[in-house]
């Protein structure tokens, strides 16, 4: 007398794993998504959050990556990342700001975040208006220097989201092209 049955659990491992593999998908998908929206909305981290995704696709029995492949879109996420973060600072001091003018943008950043402004005003203007009140209250100096360090500070927000947006579509990309 057999007390259960083999095929019958075999039957529901399986279906187990294929409901597994959707789950996949679906957070890999969920990923994607808030990870471009991730490249423009700062509080967000766009490309890892997109390489997340990747990993996720590979992992479900849908989509199979190279591990040159995963290394590289690694590399390519981690390097944006770094850059992103290095990036604001570099441009404000470039175009002739301080370390005020770079916490100032910033702070008008994570406030700009947050500002009841229609949804990418505020990322977008918080660092500039924050990097000119930065130098010109803080930094000591005139409007033209303010205002040049604030058009630095605005500059490497579209050239740091451009390169985000770049890099995580071509991460999505390629998951289609591998799926």
């Amino acid at each position: 007398m057999q007390w259960f049955d083999v095929k019958l659990i075999f039957i529901n491992f399986v279906q187990i794993f294929d409901y597994m593999d959707v789950l996949l998908i679906v957070l890999a998908v969920i990923c994607g998504v808030v990870g471009i929206v991730g490249c423009v909305l700062p509080a967000l981290p766009g490309p890892p959050l997109v390489y997340l995704g990747m990993w996720l696709a590979h992992w479900s029995g849908y989509v199979e990556f190279s591990n040159p492949m995963l290394l590289i879109w690694g590399l390519v996420a981690l390097g944006v990342t770094i850059m992103d973060f290095m990036l604001a600072p570099l441009m404000t001091k470039r175009f002739g700001g301080s370390k005020a003018g770079t916490w100032g943008s910033t702070i008008g950043l994570l406030v700009g975040m947050f500002a009841p402004l229609p949804l990418f005003i505020g990322p977008i203007l918080g660092p500039f208006i924050g990097a000119y009140i930065g130098e010109k209250y803080f930094g000591g100096k005139n409007s033209s220097m303010s205002l040049r360090s604030a058009w630095g500070s605005f500059l490497a927000f579209f050239v740091g989201t451009g390169i985000k947006l770049l890099s995580s579509v071509g991460m999505v990309c390629a998951a289609f092209a591998q799926g």
